[in-house]
């Protein structure tokens, strides 16, 4: 099995050190360290890596804007960007989330943690730290198609996001139920909020995730929130 390649793009010293020292633990290829944002995206062009580690707040632009640039750009479509930081700002969660951020995590993640995080998001899956996942779960709302949307200080999403609901449309009980999705209920407190069935619920629930591409609740929040749903 090849090993999963890794850039790290983060401005300290100590916390990048670690960092290595953690994905060398895990058996992780680490294939070029950058300290900016400029020259952490030259590094993922010329490298191509499977995963780019960007640190949140770096001194040239945000991880955030490095993000947004490098969905623009496309040069590398095929490199996962996990974000990575101190806080769980919910402005920023949610504004990684628009511009095309993979997965999420806290810098005090255990070895393991990482490892488990970095082989997720390789594999095409959002990885979402606990303490982040709550954000996403909880503060997300929805909005009808029909309706004006924003995403949080972004302008631009990738295309593939921004497309799937046009190209895949859920129903109007879809939406519904995805809504509470979001907020958190259970498949019962669905159906008793929607006077349906659980079984129909279920049905509403593999629509939902099968037309989002997406295989848990958490993800179908985030791709809601790539997508440009949310309001």
């Amino acid at each position: 099995m090849e090993k999963i390649r890794v850039v790290l793009i983060e401005d300290h010293d100590l916390t990048r050190f670690g960092i290595r020292a953690l994905l060398r633990e895990q058996g992780i290829e680490l294939v070029g360290e950058a300290r900016d944002a400029r020259s952490g995206l030259n590094l993922i062009r010329s490298t191509q890596p499977d995963v780019a580690i960007v640190d949140i707040g770096l001194p040239d632009m945000t991880g955030i804007e490095l993000t947004q640039q490098f969905r623009t750009d496309g040069e590398a479509p095929n490199t996962k960007i996990l974000i990575m930081t101190m806080h769980d700002d919910e402005e920023m969660v949610l504004a990684a989330f628009a511009a095309g951020a993979d997965s999420y995590c806290m810098k005090d993640i255990t070895g393991s943690r990482l490892s488990e995080a970095i082989h997720t998001t390789a594999s095409g899956n959002a990885w979402i730290d606990p303490a982040i996942a709550r954000i996403v779960l909880g503060q997300v709302k929805l909005a009808r198609p029909t309706e004006a949307t924003t995403t949080v200080t972004i302008n631009k999403l990738s295309f593939e996001d921004s497309g799937m609901i046009s190209e895949y449309p859920l129903t109007t009980r879809e939406l519904d139920v995805l809504e509470l999705i979001v907020d958190g209920r259970s498949n019962a407190e669905i159906a008793e909020k929607l006077y349906i069935t659980i079984g129909t619920v279920k049905t509403h629930v593999r629509n939902i995730l099968n037309k989002l591409c997406v295989n848990d609740r958490t993800q179908i929040a985030v791709r809601a929130l790539r997508a440009g749903l949310v309001k």
